[in-house]
């Protein structure tokens, strides 16, 4: 275990003031993984739910990394896929749409970060969730774009969030054969709830700089920080912290994809480890029932050919607080 001394030094201040000090520590923890995969011909269809669960989970990572393969990738293929699928466009028949007038606002263009909100003319859920960059709120939001900064180059974009149903979406920066690269599995993070799909409910989002930071408020209580740890041409990654911490009934966060095929997938296989010191473990997604893991990859090994370039998302660096624990400090 280690202590969380920036949490000491912040509860206690000096020694000499402090008559009772509580002591903050962390634990490596595993979760439960649970596939709630269902069938479908349609590459355009999420049907892939991985769910999350795990009691005191207070802390974790999640990462966009590029597929293994991704130096034999000769055709990036990212157009739509609306083969085996029962309906053309994006909008799928049974969900709800609820008009937005539609507009696009730069809410944050700084040396490191240009943020950029997007209303979009229908979405199907009705929710408005105030979000604040700076001094500037928005309660119409329904895209919300992290472009990167780096030197010579243009803001490329690595991160986009669903305010009103708690959606994101990563990925590292693509190589420059590959334009801007494309999206693939999305992530809910924090207490999930279930509309016809599971969702977050968000009360409201502050977005805090340097480091980069989306500060969630949840309509069903509780907080959770999510800092933008890395954004580079290998990963990019969130650090999460949960407050309170996770209950284990609930999921604190899910995985949603696709997968049609082995050939034809956003994530076709799950990689793990059921200890951080024990080796990986691999089985094909359809073969996964439910796991105990400390470290999980979501990705394939054979070429997709939807989505080609889309990455592998790994969750890792699960830690729970332990139960805290009085310290006395003399005068």
């Amino acid at each position: 275990m280690r202590v969380r001394a920036a949490f000491v030094r912040r509860a206690c201040g000096t020694a000499a003031a402090c008559w009772l000090c509580t002591v903050a520590t962390a634990a490596p923890a595993t979760v439960s993984v649970e596939n709630q995969t269902r069938p479908t011909t349609c590459a355009e269809e999420d049907n892939v739910s991985m769910l999350l669960r795990g009691q005191g989970i207070a802390r974790f990572r999640v990462e966009a990394l590029q597929p293994v393969y991704l130096d034999r990738i000769q055709v990036d293929s990212t157009a739509p896929d609306f083969s085996g699928c029962n309906f053309e466009g994006g909008t799928h028949p049974t969900d709800p749409s609820h008009a937005f007038k539609p507009r696009r606002v730069v809410l944050h263009d700084g040396q490191d970060w240009l943020i950029v909100g997007i209303t979009l003319p229908s979405f199907w859920r009705p929710h408005r969730v105030p979000v604040k960059v700076g001094a500037r709120t928005e309660d119409d939001i329904h895209l919300l774009q992290v472009f990167a900064r780096k030197p010579g180059a243009k803001p490329r974009e690595a991160l986009v969030m669903y305010p009103a149903d708690g959606y994101w979406r990563l990925k590292p920066l693509p190589p420059a054969r590959f334009g801007d690269g494309v999206y693939g599995s999305s992530i809910l993070i924090g207490p999930v709830e279930w509309d016809g799909r599971p969702v977050v409910n968000i009360a409201s989002i502050e977005v805090r700089m340097n480091p980069l930071v989306f500060g969630l408020s949840f309509a069903a209580g509780g907080r959770a920080d999510a800092k933008v740890a890395e954004i580079s041409e290998a990963r990019t990654a969130l650090d999460v912290s949960l407050r309170p911490s996770a209950r284990s009934a609930r999921p604190f966060a899910v995985l949603r994809s696709m997968y049609v095929s082995a050939d034809n997938a956003d994530v076709g296989e799950v990689s793990w480890r059921a200890a951080p010191s024990s080796p990986p473990q691999r089985r094909d997604l359809p073969s996964v029932a439910t796991l105990e893991a400390a470290q999980l990859r979501f990705g394939r090994s054979v070429p997709s050919r939807h989505n080609t370039s889309a990455p592998d998302i790994r969750f890792s660096a699960f830690e729970t607080d332990s139960r805290p624990r009085p310290k006395e400090t003399p005068r």
